[in-house]
Protein backbone atom coordinates (compact mmCIF):
# COMPACT_ATOMS: atom_id res chain seq x y z
CA UNK A 1 0.00 0.00 0.00
CA UNK A 2 1.47 2.87 -1.40
CA UNK A 3 0.64 6.27 0.88
CA UNK A 4 3.10 8.70 -0.18
CA UNK A 5 6.26 10.00 0.32
CA UNK A 6 8.10 10.47 3.73
CA UNK A 7 11.75 11.60 4.78
CA UNK A 8 12.85 9.09 7.72
CA UNK A 9 14.75 10.05 10.45
CA UNK A 10 16.24 8.10 13.73
CA UNK A 11 16.16 9.74 16.81
CA UNK A 12 18.52 8.04 19.75
CA UNK A 13 17.27 8.35 23.12
CA UNK A 14 20.94 9.06 25.05
CA UNK A 15 19.30 7.52 28.48
CA UNK A 16 18.42 4.72 27.09
CA UNK A 17 19.98 3.98 23.89
CA UNK A 18 16.56 3.31 22.07
CA UNK A 19 15.84 4.24 18.42
CA UNK A 20 13.02 6.05 17.55
CA UNK A 21 11.56 6.90 13.98
CA UNK A 22 9.95 10.05 12.85
CA UNK A 23 8.51 9.93 9.36
CA UNK A 24 7.53 12.99 7.79
CA UNK A 25 5.13 14.05 5.03
CA UNK A 26 6.65 16.99 2.73
CA UNK A 27 3.51 18.68 2.31
CA UNK A 28 3.05 21.31 4.46
CA UNK A 29 -0.77 21.44 7.06
CA UNK A 30 -3.58 22.80 5.18
CA UNK A 31 -4.72 26.52 5.90
CA UNK A 32 -1.96 27.59 8.42
CA UNK A 33 -2.99 24.41 10.50
CA UNK A 34 -0.06 23.19 13.14
CA UNK A 35 0.98 19.71 11.75
CA UNK A 36 -0.75 16.68 12.30
CA UNK A 37 1.37 14.48 14.52
CA UNK A 38 0.77 10.81 15.30
CA UNK A 39 2.64 8.95 18.15
CA UNK A 40 2.81 5.82 17.55
CA UNK A 41 3.63 3.42 20.51
CA UNK A 42 5.79 -0.07 18.99
CA UNK A 43 2.81 -3.30 19.02
CA UNK A 44 5.17 -5.83 17.16
CA UNK A 45 2.48 -8.03 17.41
CA UNK A 46 0.27 -5.51 15.54
CA UNK A 47 2.29 -3.65 13.21
CA UNK A 48 4.76 -6.48 12.40
CA UNK A 49 2.29 -9.45 12.69
CA UNK A 50 -1.32 -8.21 11.85
CA UNK A 51 -2.85 -9.10 15.47
CA UNK A 52 -6.43 -8.97 15.92
CA UNK A 53 -6.41 -8.28 19.22
CA UNK A 54 -5.75 -4.88 18.97
CA UNK A 55 -5.87 -2.06 16.56
CA UNK A 56 -2.29 -1.05 16.47
CA UNK A 57 -1.37 -1.67 12.73
CA UNK A 58 -4.80 -0.18 11.78
CA UNK A 59 -4.44 3.04 13.44
CA UNK A 60 -0.52 3.14 12.00
CA UNK A 61 -2.12 2.42 8.58
CA UNK A 62 -4.35 5.06 9.02
CA UNK A 63 -2.13 7.67 10.33
CA UNK A 64 0.24 6.92 7.37
CA UNK A 65 -2.23 7.54 4.56
CA UNK A 66 -3.92 10.82 6.54
CA UNK A 67 -0.45 12.06 7.09
CA UNK A 68 0.54 11.11 3.15
CA UNK A 69 -2.60 13.43 2.60
CA UNK A 70 -2.29 16.54 4.87
CA UNK A 71 1.47 16.43 6.07
CA UNK A 72 2.68 15.71 8.90
CA UNK A 73 4.83 13.47 10.85
CA UNK A 74 4.34 9.81 12.46
CA UNK A 75 6.82 9.30 15.32
CA UNK A 76 7.62 5.69 15.97
CA UNK A 77 8.36 4.96 19.45
CA UNK A 78 10.25 1.92 20.10
CA UNK A 79 10.61 -0.01 23.63
CA UNK A 80 6.82 1.05 24.50
CA UNK A 81 5.58 -2.70 23.34
CA UNK A 82 2.08 -3.23 25.68
CA UNK A 83 1.60 0.58 27.37
CA UNK A 84 5.15 0.16 27.87
CA UNK A 85 5.52 -3.48 29.76
CA UNK A 86 7.58 -4.58 27.17
CA UNK A 87 6.71 -8.00 24.57
CA UNK A 88 7.41 -10.34 27.47
CA UNK A 89 5.15 -9.22 29.81
CA UNK A 90 2.38 -8.49 27.01
CA UNK A 91 2.32 -12.33 25.99
CA UNK A 92 1.95 -12.81 29.58
CA UNK A 93 -0.88 -10.60 29.48
CA UNK A 94 -2.13 -11.67 26.52
CA UNK A 95 -2.59 -15.29 28.50
CA UNK A 96 -4.37 -13.63 31.70
CA UNK A 97 -6.65 -12.13 29.08
CA UNK A 98 -7.60 -15.48 27.38
CA UNK A 99 -8.49 -16.33 31.22
CA UNK A 100 -10.86 -13.67 30.84
CA UNK A 101 -9.39 -10.67 32.22
CA UNK A 102 -9.10 -7.32 30.48
CA UNK A 103 -6.19 -5.87 29.51
CA UNK A 104 -6.38 -3.69 32.46
CA UNK A 105 -6.87 -6.19 34.36
CA UNK A 106 -4.28 -8.92 32.91
CA UNK A 107 -1.37 -5.62 33.50
CA UNK A 108 -2.95 -5.30 37.51
CA UNK A 109 -2.88 -9.23 38.08
CA UNK A 110 1.07 -9.10 36.78
CA UNK A 111 2.01 -6.29 39.11
CA UNK A 112 2.40 -3.91 36.31
CA UNK A 113 1.41 -0.61 35.59
CA UNK A 114 -1.70 0.11 33.34
CA UNK A 115 0.24 2.82 31.31
CA UNK A 116 4.12 3.36 31.75
CA UNK A 117 4.72 4.97 28.32
CA UNK A 118 6.83 8.26 29.08
CA UNK A 119 6.13 10.95 26.05
CA UNK A 120 9.30 13.20 27.11
CA UNK A 121 11.57 11.98 24.27
CA UNK A 122 8.39 12.50 21.78
CA UNK A 123 8.01 15.84 23.15
CA UNK A 124 12.15 16.01 22.13
CA UNK A 125 11.59 14.94 18.99
CA UNK A 126 8.90 17.24 18.03
CA UNK A 127 10.62 20.37 19.40
CA UNK A 128 13.47 19.18 17.19
CA UNK A 129 11.51 18.86 14.30
CA UNK A 130 10.21 22.84 15.18
CA UNK A 131 6.43 21.20 15.90
CA UNK A 132 5.67 22.77 19.25
CA UNK A 133 2.14 22.90 18.49
CA UNK A 134 0.20 20.37 16.75
CA UNK A 135 -2.93 18.47 15.66
CA UNK A 136 -2.54 14.95 17.23
CA UNK A 137 -3.58 12.35 15.76
CA UNK A 138 -5.16 10.12 19.04
CA UNK A 139 -7.87 8.83 20.69
CA UNK A 140 -5.80 8.49 24.29
CA UNK A 141 -6.46 11.96 26.01
CA UNK A 142 -3.03 11.22 28.00
CA UNK A 143 -0.93 11.27 25.51
CA UNK A 144 -2.27 14.82 24.96
CA UNK A 145 -2.18 15.77 28.80
CA UNK A 146 1.28 14.22 28.89
CA UNK A 147 2.80 16.37 25.69
CA UNK A 148 1.06 19.56 27.30
CA UNK A 149 3.38 18.52 30.46
CA UNK A 150 6.32 18.45 28.26
CA UNK A 151 5.87 21.62 26.73
CA UNK A 152 3.83 20.89 23.32
CA UNK A 153 0.84 22.89 22.51
CA UNK A 154 -1.87 20.23 21.49
CA UNK A 155 -4.17 22.63 19.66
CA UNK A 156 -6.71 19.32 18.85
CA UNK A 157 -6.89 16.36 18.95
CA UNK A 158 -8.16 14.02 15.38
CA UNK A 159 -9.81 10.77 15.90
CA UNK A 160 -7.50 7.64 14.98
CA UNK A 161 -10.22 5.29 15.22
CA UNK A 162 -10.35 2.32 13.30
CA UNK A 163 -13.28 0.01 12.73
CA UNK A 164 -13.00 -2.99 15.64
CA UNK A 165 -13.75 -6.62 14.88
CA UNK A 166 -14.58 -9.58 17.27
CA UNK A 167 -11.35 -10.48 18.09
CA UNK A 168 -10.44 -6.08 19.47
CA UNK A 169 -13.89 -5.20 20.82
CA UNK A 170 -13.58 -6.16 24.39
CA UNK A 171 -10.20 -4.55 23.89
CA UNK A 172 -11.28 -1.14 22.47
CA UNK A 173 -14.48 -1.33 25.05
CA UNK A 174 -12.08 -1.23 28.18
CA UNK A 175 -10.02 1.18 26.14
CA UNK A 176 -12.97 3.50 25.96
CA UNK A 177 -14.36 2.55 29.55
CA UNK A 178 -11.26 2.30 32.13
CA UNK A 179 -8.47 4.39 30.08
CA UNK A 180 -10.87 7.00 28.87
CA UNK A 181 -10.08 6.88 24.69
CA UNK A 182 -12.12 8.17 22.56
CA UNK A 183 -14.05 6.19 20.37
CA UNK A 184 -17.42 7.66 18.79
CA UNK A 185 -18.27 4.70 16.34
CA UNK A 186 -17.55 1.59 18.98
CA UNK A 187 -20.80 1.29 20.55
CA UNK A 188 -22.37 2.38 17.55
CA UNK A 189 -21.82 0.05 14.67
CA UNK A 190 -22.05 -4.09 15.13
CA UNK A 191 -18.64 -5.69 15.19
CA UNK A 192 -17.32 -6.68 12.06
CA UNK A 193 -16.04 -10.34 11.91
CA UNK A 194 -12.78 -11.39 10.20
Amino acid sequence: MSVGSFAAQVWTDHATKVEHLSVSSPIPAPDSLPALVRLHSECLTGDVFGSYRCDCGEQLEHALALIGEQGGTVIYLRGQEGRGIGLANKLKAYALQESGWDTVEANEQLGLPVDARDYQIAAEILRQLGLTRIRLLSNNPLKSERLIHHGIDVETMVSSEVPSRAENHKYLQTKRDRLSHRFSRLADHPIQQS
